[in-house]
């Protein structure tokens, strides 16, 4: 039965796509958006892997085997229905924790964006030079994003933790100083003064994705 629902609700996903390519672009992407939410739920549920094995004793091996599965089917479909080819206007700087989901962050599945990911959204050297290289290639929006929860964080509030992963803890502890230090390079600098680069520092509610306003005091 859960099956013939399910079977259900993707008939009548591709039914409303196909309906909606008669109506307006706004329309289409807010519906798009919903069924891409109705599959997300469709799935949440599900343990990981728990169809593998269902004692829930997956080896890696078992779980490499069912990934590449996985892949294989969902990369079938995307060569029988290819991409839209996008220029993104959108960075963003994300932790590396799975509970932040940036598809859903803007309810957006196209590909807008250059995602950058770091355990605790740290901005080493690296990434500065990775989100600069966005700017050149035509960004008008960055998004530098913290999260509630953050287990990045709590590491770097916990000496012990400090002295475990003392790179990690360093870097969370020197966001701020490598955040000013992106934006005063130069081609940065340049095109925020300019008006055609707006850069943004925001905290995610884990839970519900919501954007908060500025970056919370340690």
């Amino acid at each position: 039965m859960a099956h013939v629902k399910v079977a259900a609700i993707a008939v009548a996903g591709l039914l409303t796509s196909a309906a909606l390519l008669l109506s307006g672009t706004r329309t289409q992407f807010l519906v798009g958006g919903a069924l891409v939410s109705a599959g997300v739920r469709l799935q949440d549920h599900l343990e990981p892997y728990d169809f593998v094995h269902e004692d829930a004793t997956e080896s890696p091996e078992q779980v490499w085997a069912e990934f590449q599965k996985q892949n294989e089917l969902s990369a079938t479909v995307r060569e029988r229905f290819p991409r839209t080819a996008e220029h993104p206007m959108v960075a963003l700087l994300v932790c590396m924790d799975s509970r932040i989901d940036t598809s859903e962050l803007a309810g957006d599945t196209r590909g807008y964006y250059y995602v950058v990911r770091t355990a605790g959204s740290v901005l080493g050297p690296e990434e500065q030079e990775m989100l600069e290289l966005a700017v050149a290639n035509g960004v008008k929006l960055i998004v530098l994003t913290r999260h509630t929860d953050c287990a990045a964080e709590k590491a770097a509030g916990d000496p012990a933790m400090q002295a475990q992963y003392p790179t990690l803890t360093r870097g969370v502890l020197e966001r701020d100083q490598r955040v000013a230090e992106f934006l005063a390079r130069p081609l940065v600098a340049e095109r925020i003064s300019s008006g055609a680069l707006l850069v943004k520092q925001v905290v995610i509610e884990t839970g519900s994705e919501h954007l908060l306003a500025g970056f919370p005091t340690r």
